[in-house]
């Protein structure tokens, strides 16, 4: 009689466990639990903690008129001369203060900057949650400097808790791509030697206006 073939033992061990299954050794492991240590601090507090640590530049803003004063300043620093924005939104913002931008795709790559907004920022860390439905899928890793636009309101504490909020804004239709933008991109492939702005932007600032506090 011919051997059985690898597949066909394999099919086999299958079947056995199938039929025999063995009593699980690990029965009593909490696997509900969160795993990371519980940070008490408030979420603007930690996020900026976090985001910070990842070389990502934090800008706090009381006001959408803080927001406007600190963006301009950032754009004549870094001497911006081409802005890529494609939200309908930001863009009258920058038409309110004279600055020109740019909203066609195939350009991104030429854009000194990009602006967009965010779904979420995650406080445990310190991560900026983009998505494609308002920015497209260039925005936030075509230009060398990503600006994003963000507010308080938006704060979770962790991945569940942002995913949370996409399903109570889109329901099943999510976007096609999330970001998850943790500082600027690096990569350490050659020769685990760290490069800033390998595969993205080089520098990433985040201006979060208080919208809770302007409610209170």
């Amino acid at each position: 009689m011919e051997e059985s073939t690898p597949k066909e033992k394999i099919l086999k061990r299958i079947r056995q466990a199938l039929l025999y299954k063995s009593k699980n050794p690990y029965a009593s492991i909490d696997l509900e639990s969160g795993v990371f240590a519980k940070d008490d601090r408030d979420l603007k507090l930690s996020f900026a903690d976090h985001y910070t640590q990842s070389a990502g530049h934090f800008v706090y803003c009381e006001n959408e008129f803080d927001y406007l004063d600190n963006l301009l300043l950032l754009i004549d620093e870094k001497e911006i001369k081409k802005v890529y924005c494609q939200e309908l939104q930001l863009r009258k913002e920058f038409e309110d203060i004279g600055m020109e931008f740019n909203d066609n795709p195939e350009t991104v790559v030429d854009a000194h900057a990009s602006v967009t907004s965010c779904e979420a920022l995650l406080s445990r860390t310190g991560s900026i949650l983009i998505s494609s439905r308002k920015n497209g899928r260039m925005a936030a890793v075509g230009p060398a400097i990503h600006i994003v636009k963000a507010y308080t309101s938006q704060l979770v504490v962790d991945i569940k808790d942002a995913f949370q909020l996409l399903r109570n804004k889109y329901g099943s239709n999510l976007p096609s791509m999330l970001c998850f933008e943790t500082g600027p991109s690096r990569t350490s492939d050659i020769e685990r030697t760290i490069v800033i702005g390998a595969q993205g932007p080089r520098e990433v600032y985040l201006f979060l206006i208080d919208d809770v506090a302007a409610k209170s």
